[in-house]
């Protein structure tokens, strides 16, 4: 969660012709931040009609294919309530768990948050996450009760539903339609009026918080930022204090919501962008506080918390990129999203690439595919896994997010697994399937709490590595897609896990080894091997596939040899002629097993993920 920005002793309302709000639209996924955020920008006039278009700021094709929000948006709008102008801030953000991390970094740099809530659907798994992370951030939360154009929609109900969950006054939700406008004017006057000011001295100090940045091929990193106290201009030379590098600003500019440079200066309370001419990625760090150089600030801005990547995997490059090509093309993705780390790694099968840690799969998903498509690099990654701590006897402590990695098994007095608290809102008829799945993945269980007269929170807590594959989808499947989960780490603990490594041919395939529980190895490694015999295409030779701990085979599997008809030529004559072909077609055979090498497909290294429950 991001750590609340602190703020002098002594502030000043800010004193000019426009008053300020500052806040971010919050929700489950689904529920309409950004269909609401694209009625907000045509009804103060920041978006014509004929320009209008769904999904106005999710600036990604991927976004729209997808029909999510994967970057969080920063816009300004202007506002009229009650004969005075308002400038409105605010940022549309993701709304599944997997991009928290946006969510985080935007209430820092709000004052309010406009709550979202399905009026269908109701209060759903993210929709408390979210509510709890701007309570902790101290932020002003307005209502909205949405989708009230819908046949099925019930907002009254849904209105005490939020009150009972979350204790926000069901009188003063706001309920509206995004779709087709209906209630967009009240939810305006409400923010004007109930959203606390921005407080900050302009006189004070500079010290502006960098939330995003993006990087574009002309013009360099493009910062956007939140100030808090002083003022910024065209022509003023500002100092990354995290860095320490300086630079002189020559745009100014706010989001409205296109790009638009902004001739005077800015004040204490504003939200824009700047170009700087900063070319090196290394110098800008997201949370990082610029100041000016010439009177610099005392102190940073605390900033963000460090987020903690969930799941691991490997990047190697593939077809005809180059390895410069994808880190080249990382540390520019990395810039705009924070969230996910890298750093190098190799491997005797697939050469040098990167270990990548991520917030979830769908996170994971979503940085293969803007790798390919933004830094037009071809990619081969392997299977996800987490973080292991492992007890050496000799009391040493490692973290290992590759299996490759784990010291000699005499060295290992135990390996503790990251178990995660998982909240499942669910209707009460799925409950009994829910609950068997959770026993299935070794899950224990916490508690059950009443939501409503059809649906119920169950909590459990649940080994990370058993429900980052496809836990979420039989979760779907069992509740008809009515389910909705959210997790948070809750730490480390020992249990009996082992590394079982995958032999192709005889020799270990690193990247296909995995930690698995010692009961279910077998089990694993049987499943494992069913599908890598179906992936891998039959070559000249036979392929032995083989599961193994230590030096212990638990499961073998045979890839059958493709067979050349040899004496199709021969067409009668002495039986010992076709002999001496077979006979020598043997030897061949042989020859080529020994030293004959094994493609191995892309599918094939995520074939480890079968959990083999079925």
């Amino acid at each position: 969660m991001a750590a609340s920005v602190c703020r002098p002793a002594k502030t000043y309302a800010l004193q000019r012709l426009m008053e300020i709000r500052n806040f971010c639209i919050i929700a489950h996924i689904d529920h309409g931040k950004s269909t609401l955020a694209d009625r907000m920008l045509q009804g103060t006039g920041a978006v014509t009609e004929r320009e209008a278009r769904e999904q106005t700021l999710d600036d990604m094709d991927l976004e729209r294919e997808r029909g999510i929000t994967i970057k969080a948006s920063a816009v300004t709008v202007n506002h009229i309530c009650d004969g005075k102008p308002y400038m409105l801030n605010f940022i549309d953000t993701p709304g599944h768990v997997d991009f928290h991390y946006e969510v985080s970094r935007a209430l820092t740099a709000c004052e309010g948050a406009v709550l979202v809530v399905d009026a269908s659907q109701g209060v759903e798994a993210q929709t408390v996450a979210n509510a709890y992370m701007a309570v902790d951030a101290n932020l002003e939360i307005i209502t909205v009760i949405n989708k009230i154009d819908l046949p099925a929609a019930r907002p009254e109900e849904i209105a005490l539903e939020t009150e009972h969950i979350l204790g926000l006054p069901a009188d003063e939700a706001i309920f509206c339609s995004a779709k087709t406008g209906q209630g967009v004017n009240e939810l305006l006057d409400a923010i004007c009026r109930k959203l606390p000011p921005p407080k900050g001295d302009p006189e004070a100090k500079t010290q502006a918080l960098i939330f995003d940045a993006i990087y574009d091929d002309y013009r360099g990193v493009v910062v956007y930022f939140r100030l808090f106290n002083g003022k910024l201009a065209p022509g003023d030379k500002i100092l990354m204090m995290g860095t320490g590098r300086s630079f002189t600003i020559t745009e100014l500019g706010k989001f409205t919501p296109k790009m638009t440079p902004y001739k005077q200066p800015m004040q204490a309370g504003e939200v824009g962008y700047m170009v700087a001419n900063i070319k090196s990625l290394g110098d800008v760090n997201i949370g990082d506080t610029i100041t000016r150089e010439l009177d610099p600030a005392d102190e940073p801005l605390p900033g963000y918390k460090e987020p903690q990547p969930m799941v691991f995997c490997d990047f190697y490059p593939t077809g005809d990129t180059e390895f410069d090509e994808l880190r080249d093309a990382i540390s520019r993705l990395h810039i705009n999203d924070a969230s996910f780390t890298y750093q190098p790694t190799s491997s005797e099968a697939l050469g040098f690439g990167f270990r990548c840690g991520f917030l979830g799969m769908l996170h994971m998903d979503i940085i293969q595919e803007r790798l390919e498509r933004e830094g037009d690099v071809s990619v081969v990654q392997t299977a996800p896994t987490v973080t292991y701590e492992v007890l050496k006897t000799d009391g040493q402590v490692l973290h290992i997010t590759n299996p490759a990695d784990l010291p000699d098994p005499s060295q290992i007095k135990e390996i503790r697994e990251p178990v995660v608290t998982v909240e499942i809102i669910t209707p009460k008829d799925s409950i009994g399937e829910l609950m068997k799945l959770c026993g299935n993945r070794r899950g224990v269980y916490r508690k059950q709490t009443y939501l409503s007269e059809t649906r119920q929170i169950l909590e459990y807590d649940l080994p990370l590595a058993e429900i980052i594959y496809d836990f979420y989808d039989k979760l779907k499947s069992i509740t008809s897609g009515y389910g909705t989960m959210d997790y948070h780490l809750k730490g480390f603990v020992a249990e009996s896990l082992v590394k079982m490594d995958i032999l192709v041919n005889g020799t270990p395939v690193d990247a296909l080894s995995v930690i698995v529980h010692r009961e279910k190895a077998e089990q694993r490694g049987r499943a494992l091997l069913l599908k890598l015999k179906k992936q891998i295409d039959r070559h000249l030779f036979e392929i032995p596939l083989q599961a193994a701990i230590g030096g212990k085979i638990i499961a073998r599997e045979t890839i059958k040899s493709v067979g050349k008809n040899v004496t199709a030529k021969c067409y009668g004559g002495d039986v010992t002629r076709k002999r001496k072909l077979l006979e020598k077609q043997k030897k061949g055979k042989e020859r080529m097993k020994r030293v004959g090498t094994v493609d191995i497909p892309q599918e094939a290294f995520m074939a480890v993920l079968d959990t083999g429950e079925n």
